[in-house]
């Protein structure tokens, strides 16, 4: 019995090249929170915001992308409720519910929009996955800093200043990362 990888087709993304099993999926789903969490702690502090620049929306991004919508869903909402009940992997070893929390559900909503858009291709060039990257991105901001407002009790211009503004650079670092490691990953296991 050959546990071979089978070729690529549309309509796969990339965990579906491994061989089809529950257990593929559990631990698929397990590891992409775990890694979600992992990438928060990379957190640095940004003067006059109250949520750190972390690397924990590349993680959700690569994790929706990677595994498609119904398992990158899965693993940012296990990820979600497990640092909602009390597992320190939030940005900077934190759990429960802060003014960031917004960022968080947004990334469950990226997660299922990328998944979605690499089932159709959308990871396996360069200019597709930039798109993808903006959407995701849009997506967790949309969520993400009105959440900021309400939370903090900021309006929605300081909400920007606070929650939005101070990441675009490193977001759009985090993105072009992304766009390298996925279409790359592709061209590799074509060979």
């Amino acid at each position: 019995m050959s546990t071979a990888v089978a070729p690529a087709r549309t309509g796969q993304v990339l965990a579906d090249l491994l061989p089809a099993s529950r257990v593929r999926d559990i631990t698929l789903v397990l590891g992409g929170a775990a890694l979600t969490g992992l990438a928060a702690q990379i957190a640095v502090p940004v003067p006059g915001s109250p949520v750190p620049v972390t690397g924990q929306t590349f993680a959700a991004l690569l994790v929706g992308t990677g595994l498609g919508a119904r398992r990158g869903v899965s693993a940012l909402v296990l990820y979600a409720l497990a640092g909602l009940a009390g597992v320190p992997w939030f940005a900077n070893g934190t759990s429960g519910v802060s003014v960031s929390f917004g960022y968080i559900l947004g990334m469950i909503l990226a997660s299922a929009a990328v998944g979605a858009l690499a089932r159709r291709g959308a990871d396996r060039s360069v200019p597709r996955m930039a798109g993808t990257m903006l959407v995701g991105e849009a997506i967790i901001y949309a969520v993400g800093v009105p959440y900021l407002a309400y939370a903090a009790d900021l309006s929605v211009s300081a909400a920007i200043a606070a929650g939005l503004t101070p990441f675009l650079i490193g977001d759009a670092l985090k993105a072009a990362l992304a766009m390298g490691v996925l279409p790359t990953a592709w061209k590799f296991l074509k060979r």
